[in-house]
């Protein structure tokens, strides 16, 4: 991603929204504190659960199969210059997606990502911006295996949850239609025709 930011910067590639499904990986954002990575190197090298570390902000987080991570690679000139909007606008889009079936998703004054009940996180928010150009964004949980979550704690945050869209809904969810209904929200929150 930081080569296509690096490119976009100079005006050679377009915008773009790309979304991934990662194999098993604990990410370190330039915020993370060891001590809220709860298991040993070999532990997680027995779960087959890699340890990266990612020039995104934030703390640590789990992505994995069922998992949505949206990387946004976008130039905010000249308009949306403005890191706090664009992490709100982040969230508005996975707000707007967990709507689509019929889950009721917020904020939480002084947190990031999206919340339901204000207990359980739905999705994570982790961003890097250079020269105003975007190359990291969020990740929505939508069939996640939740215990991975607990080889961490996430974002840094102890006194919460970590859900998914299943748990939430209570049964199964496409994930093909999780995608379809990220995408969507995306291109309405950022008035993106491309998406």
């Amino acid at each position: 991603m930081e080569a296509r930011a690096e490119a976009r910067a100079r005006g050679e590639v377009a915008d773009a929204l790309f979304l991934l499904e990662h194999e098993p990986t604990l990410t370190l954002g330039r915020r993370a504190k060891a001590e809220h990575v709860l298991a040993s190197r070999e532990a997680l090298e027995a779960a087959g659960v890699s340890l990266v570390e990612a020039s995104r902000g934030g703390d640590v987080t789990y992505h994995g199969p069922g998992q949505i991570v949206g990387y946004p690679v976008i130039d905010l000139k000249p308009d949306r210059r403005d890191v706090r909007r664009y992490v709100s606008d982040l969230e508005e889009v996975m707000i707007k997606a967990a709507a689509a079936f019929g889950i009721e998703a917020g904020r939480v004054e002084g947190l990031t990502g999206i919340w339901v009940a204000d207990r359980r996180k739905l999705g994570a928010v982790g961003v890097r911006i250079s020269r105003w150009v975007t190359s990291h964004g969020f990740a929505f949980n939508v069939s996640t295996d939740l215990s991975g979550f607990g080889l961490i704690v996430p974002c840094g945050i102890r006194d919460r949850g970590v859900t998914s869209l299943e748990r939430e809904v209570g049964g199964q969810v496409s994930f093909e239609d999780a995608i379809a209904a990220v995408s969507r929200a995306f291109a309405e929150v950022f008035e993106a025709d491309w998406v």
